[in-house]
């Protein structure tokens, strides 16, 4: 694997092979599928244009970590009405509150690769 010269952010995913390294482009569209819908992932602009799939990530990923702060901030609120106990209350804004941090470090991850993916010119 040839050294790059472009430092690699501490937010890069670990999935992903450093840009310029061999296949490093693969291995990021690889990735990047795993976060979109999987009826996305197989549409040929998506396919051939990683830097368009890297975009729509980076639009779901957005979505997930809206809907799990609207989860955590709504959760002791409307909880109750189900008729859950504390416990499970507790639990479950826990839940959202580390769903919360782990998406948006996976938003990183995504802002990171798609800056790699488009300074290499990869719309061609």
């Amino acid at each position: 694997m040839p050294l790059t010269s472009t430092r690699i952010s501490t937010d890069w995913p670990c999935q992903v092979k450093p840009p310029g390294s061999f296949d490093w482009e693969r291995s990021a569209a690889r990735w990047l599928r795993e976060l979109i819908p999987a009826r996305y992932a197989s549409y040929p602009a998506l396919i051939r244009h990683p830097v368009l799939l890297a975009r729509h990530a980076q639009l779901q990923v957005q979505q997930e970590v809206r809907v799990a702060r609207t989860a955590l901030q709504t959760a002791r609120a409307e909880l109750p009405m189900l008729g859950l106990p504390e416990s499970v209350i507790e639990h479950t804004i826990k839940l959202y509150a580390a769903e919360v941090m782990q998406l948006q470090h996976i938003a990183r991850s995504v802002r990171a690769v798609s800056e790699a993916l488009a300074g290499r010119g990869a719309g061609r």
